[in-house]
């Protein structure tokens, strides 16, 4: 089982979550964060500490936002590792209740 990053993700990418993952599975990309599902040990530390509630559990991930699992899969395999939190994005709290934002995902 693995941990996915979700749609709320987009356009906010705090990365409060990096920070307490013991095995470094969270890949940034320029407006989103991904887990790679070969390397999460399912630990749970990264879900409490996400501020937009954007981490799920696999077998919890919405159904209207399955797509998230693949999308974590593929990303992470292109993506550069994060390990230390950043700022997050000027504009993160605007975007913070917007739902729907995987039309905004840059890749």
């Amino acid at each position: 089982m693995t941990f996915v990053v979700s749609d709320a993700c987009i356009k906010c990418k705090h990365t409060d979550c990096v920070e307490v993952c013991p095995v470094d599975c969270f890949y940034e990309g320029p407006n989103f964060l991904v887990i790679s599902p070969d390397e999460c040990i399912d630990c749970a530390l990264c879900e409490p500490e996400c501020p937009v509630d954007a981490i799920f559990s696999e077998d919890e991930l919405p159904e209207d936002e399955q797509e998230f699992l693949e999308l974590n899969t593929e990303l992470s395999q292109i993506w550069p590792n994060i390990t230390e939190k950043k700022d997050a994005p000027a504009d993160a709290e605007e975007w913070a209740d917007v739902k729907g934002k995987i039309q905004y995902l840059e890749r």
